[in-house]
């Protein structure tokens, strides 16, 4: 048997195993028709992501179903259009969200949790509610004190640095939709950042990504987040001087 037979055999287990384009045939010089049209496909996923809209309403509600007050945030980009061509107007508020919340006047308080669209509202939408609901599980059992939930419209992942330290929060945790790939386009993405403040960079904070069904589990998200929020409490830090032991407590995130 050959390399390219033997190469061929192993191709039911690669797509059992990853979503990945892998061996997708050829006519001509070009992919088969099918093929073809399923990247198309794909691809119109992941950019109608990219303009989905944020479920203010339903977000709100599932949000006081669990006892949450929210607050709805605009960042200083005024349209999807300015979101994407001026990346620094979404990651910070708008003068009137930032008085907004400054009006909150919210004593000092553990952990502010920001929802926002990032790249991908419909991700927002789908995953969000239910990290929150299982992640608040876990908070309330050590009775630590929340913010209101902040809710940004065109939003990026710096933002929490600043609602946080307008909150007077000791950890900001974002959950945002992350930017879309043509296997996922409806991925949630969660940063943390100890003692959030204006200014910082990414090397402070720390990620938990691909949230969704196909990816890395709400149960497993929010264990690994509350393992990272109990860290963070503990060492006084966030980011890249943070020793990341999750797996190596037996919590593996790959089950």
């Amino acid at each position: 048997m050959n390399v390219l037979e033997q190469s061929e055999e192993n191709l039911p287990h690669l797509y059992r195993h990853t979503p990945a384009r892998v061996a997708l045939g050829r006519t001509g010089h070009s992919l088969p028709t099918q093929r073809l049209l399923e990247f198309n496909l794909d691809h119109a996923r992941a950019r109608d992501a990219v303009y989905s809209h944020f479920d203010w309403g339903n977000m709100e509600s599932q949000l006081t179903v669990l006892g949450l007050p929210s607050v709805r945030l605009q960042s200083q980009a005024a349209d999807r259009r300015e979101y994407l061509l001026r990346p620094d107007y979404g990651r910070t508020l708008s003068q009137d969200s930032r008085r907004e919340i400054q009006n909150l006047e919210q004593p000092e308080n553990h952990l502010c949790i920001v929802i926002a669209d990032g790249l991908s509202a419909v991700a927002v939408n789908t995953h969000a509610g239910e990290v929150v609901r299982l992640l608040l599980e876990k908070i309330r059992a050590v009775n630590w004190r929340l913010a209101p939930v902040s809710l940004v419209e065109q939003g990026r992942v710096a933002i929490a640095d600043e609602i946080g330290e307008v909150l007077r929060s000791e950890i900001s945790l974002i959950l945002i939709g992350e930017r879309p790939g043509l296997t996922s386009p409806h991925s949630l993405g969660a940063y943390l950042t100890h003692r959030p403040c204006s200014g910082l960079t990414d090397e402070r904070r720390n990620c938990v990504s691909n949230i969704r069904p196909d990816g890395l589990s709400y149960e497993r998200a929010a264990e690994k987040i509350f393992y990272l929020l109990q860290e963070m409490k503990h060492h006084q830090l966030s980011g890249v001087g943070l020793k990341d032991r999750f797996s190596a407590k037996g919590n593996s995130i790959n089950g």
